[in-house]
């Protein structure tokens, strides 16, 4: 997939309440939360257009009864993806639009996600210095394959200060 990293646009919030909404609808009150997270999050930070939710379930197996309807609805399903107890779906195949990471209530993944949203909104220092390395990414990387694994050092060095933060705010 191209990368396409484009300045903040007031539209993401709306966007992710609405399918959030629509989510609501389709598993009911096996969702207990959606959580906005990542960079269109972030006011002010350069993203790909592409909204990351979470949606926090009572049992993450449970999940795996929706793949058809999911499928149906036009989300591409991509099972773990690498991160043990989520479930991953995409939404908008070459455009996408939405990645939505499930995640049981009890994984320490949701902490860290949030975390780190938390750590950059109250840092706009931070998100400026993330949205300037991400846009020289952009111009040397045309692909999210080349683009994403190269910002994994940074970030992982980012989300530290992140959990730095939070242990000193408790």
């Amino acid at each position: 997939m191209k990368v396409r990293l484009i300045d903040y646009n007031e539209d993401w919030s709306r966007m992710f309440k609405a399918e959030a909404e629509y989510l609501k609808k389709i598993f009911g009150d096996l969702i207990i939360r959606c959580e906005h997270f990542g960079s269109t999050s972030v006011k002010g930070m350069k993203a790909k257009p592409v909204i990351d939710m979470m949606c926090i379930v009572k049992n993450i197996e449970k999940v795996d009864l929706f793949h058809n309807q999911m499928k149906s609805l036009g989300y591409d399903v991509a099972g773990e993806w690498g991160i043990a107890g989520r479930r991953l779906f995409r939404k908008g195949g070459e455009n996408r639009t939405h990645h939505i990471h499930f995640y049981q209530w009890d994984n320490p993944e949701i902490e860290r996600h949030l975390i780190f949203r938390d750590y950059l909104r109250a840092h706009p220092e931070e998100v400026a210095k993330y949205s300037y390395f991400k846009e020289k990414l952009a111009l040397r990387y045309n692909t999210t394959s080349e683009y994403s694994p190269a910002k994994k050092q940074f970030v992982r060095e980012m989300e530290q200060s992140a959990l730095r933060w939070f242990s000193e705010k408790k």
